[in-house]
């Protein structure tokens, strides 16, 4: 990245941190001098995460609960709080199990609620801090097979938004990012042969997704880049906002 930010001294909070998204975004900002705690399901014993991890399954409340209670009193400040943890499961309407709906819905969406729950009492009594949720451009444009995870982070952009709506007069900036195709394990396992990452680029007309127009596929640090922006000072006055950083897959939408 060509920008610096300086969040010295800062604490953040970034969920999902063990890989993908949510880890390039907590080695940002502990690159950028923050106090990373970095929260997720499982960390991989193979990586060295530079930042305190802690594991906890955001979807169980009970377990949000103790752990943020447990950290709120070991660092009572927050000045960021990133809603980055996400899980995928495809398939059609009709074909998709109760549980993968519900997984999709109690992580994605569930899984910020919970985070919220625990930090906005926080955030109000500071009056001020930032929050940046992780979404998704499916929150923006149906695709195919996939009605669970876009409707869980369609469900997560509105409810952020509202939150955002909650805490302005307090102060605390809420936004989100919405990427498209990034380079991570998830998107990986959408791709069955060599052509597949070429093939998501030009697109699928047979399922109605055009391709990407930016001619490449991100990587988690380019969205980690965008997430340190809204988190940053550099937008101070930048608040209900949703950055659909896809590389122009949705046309704008």
């Amino acid at each position: 990245m060509s920008v610096t930010f300086d969040f010295t001294d800062k604490q953040v909070w970034v969920t999902g941190a063990g890989q993908g998204i949510g880890l390039a975004t907590a080695l940002m900002f502990h690159q950028a001098g923050a106090r990373v705690v970095g929260l997720d399901k499982t960390f991989h014993a193979a990586t060295d995460y530079p930042f305190l991890t802690q594991s906890v399954d955001v979807a169980d409340a009970a377990q949000v609960k103790s752990v943020a209670q447990a950290l709120l009193a070991r660092f009572p400040r927050l000045d960021v709080l990133v809603n980055a943890a996400g899980v995928l499961r495809i398939g059609q309407t009709d074909e998709l199990s109760v549980d993968d709906w519900q997984t999709c819905m109690n992580v994605n969406a569930g899984g910020a609620f919970n985070l919220f729950q625990q930090t906005l009492p926080v955030f109000r009594r500071q009056r001020a801090g930032a929050i940046v949720t992780v979404a998704s451009n499916a929150a923006h444009a149906p695709r195919l097979g996939m009605s669970a995870y876009g409707a869980s982070k369609a469900a997560l952009r509105s409810l952020c938004l509202t939150v955002g709506l909650e805490m302005a007069p307090f102060g605390v900036r809420c936004n989100l990012v919405s990427p498209g195709s990034t380079d991570t394990e998830m998107q990986r396992s959408l791709w069955h042969n060599e052509q597949a990452e070429q093939q998501t680029i030009k697109g699928f007309p047979d399922q109605y997704k055009l391709g990407i127009p930016l001619q490449k596929i991100a990587q988690p640090a380019e969205i980690a880049g965008t997430v340190l922006f809204l988190a940053s000072d550099a937008a101070s006055h930048v608040v209900l906002q949703d950055i659909v950083a896809d590389g122009g897959a949705t046309l704008g939408a």
